[in-house]
């Protein structure tokens, strides 16, 4: 196909609808990049908001010679 069968003022058109589905891509891009930004900055936010703690707890497991697991001091096991 030759361009020189185009009649300018369509040329000008297409290229006028060309630029504007431009912008609005340029714009949504933009706004998906904002987004992502914050939604990470936000699930940052919300995970140092847990209190993490250094100390290692350990239990001790003993056992009583009858077959009875004794964890800790606090379950019903009568000595």
């Amino acid at each position: 196909m030759d361009n020189k069968d185009v009649p300018y003022i369509v040329y000008e058109g297409a290229m006028a609808i060309s630029e504007r589905h431009i912008k609005r891509l340029i714009v949504a891009l933009i706004i998906c990049i904002i987004l992502l930004f914050a939604s990470n900055i936000l699930w940052l936010y919300e995970w140092c908001q847990y209190d993490y703690v250094d100390e290692i707890e350990t239990t001790t497991y003993t056992q009583d010679g009858e077959g009875l697991n004794i964890i800790g001091d606090h379950n019903d096991v009568a000595d």
